[in-house]
């Protein structure tokens, strides 16, 4: 069975009355999630979160919080033609993937997505549970991810 790996973040801002927004993308195919992508060859998980995060929203005045790291795991269907051109694969074919998400803070909520999305929302905790319904992978990285920033504060 193939597999995939990539790396991505949990990508937040905090305003100015302290509040946390985090950062979710929607993907052309209707789905909310977090900047993420394919690692590229040589390139270490870390740089390949913060190249996504800019390619996908156009931020790079970027921190990776230090200690957060999450991996999960998930069985995909190949179904669109660029997983094919581009990574070899089979139509129909079950495929191994593996995500790696940080913790990023952005010093600004300036996006500008890229043409693999159709919008952006920078929300708070519930609000960003709620778009991510249905996937209980994101919504535990951004649990996680909330745990570990309230310990930080």
């Amino acid at each position: 069975m193939p597999t995939e790996k990539s790396a991505g973040a949990v990508v937040f801002y905090k305003e100015k009355d302290g509040q946390i927004k985090y950062l979710l993308l929607k993907h052309r195919a209707g789905h909310w999630n977090f900047p993420k992508g394919l690692i590229e060859k040589g390139e270490k998980l870390e740089e390949t979160a913060l190249r996504e995060i800019s390619e996908e929203a156009g931020l790079s005045d970027l921190t990776l919080i230090p200690g957060f790291k999450e991996t999960i795991r998930f069985f995909f269907k190949v179904k669109y033609d660029y997983q094919i051109k581009e990574r070899g694969l089979k139509m129909g074919e079950t495929v191994l993937k593996f995500v790696t998400f940080f913790l990023a803070e952005s010093k600004n909520k300036e996006v500008k997505i890229s043409f693999e999305h159709e919008d952006f929302e920078w929300l708070s905790f519930n609000e960003a549970m709620e778009k991510l319904k249905g996937y209980k992978n994101g919504q535990e990285v951004l649990r996680k991810a909330r745990e570990f920033l309230e310990r930080k504060v």
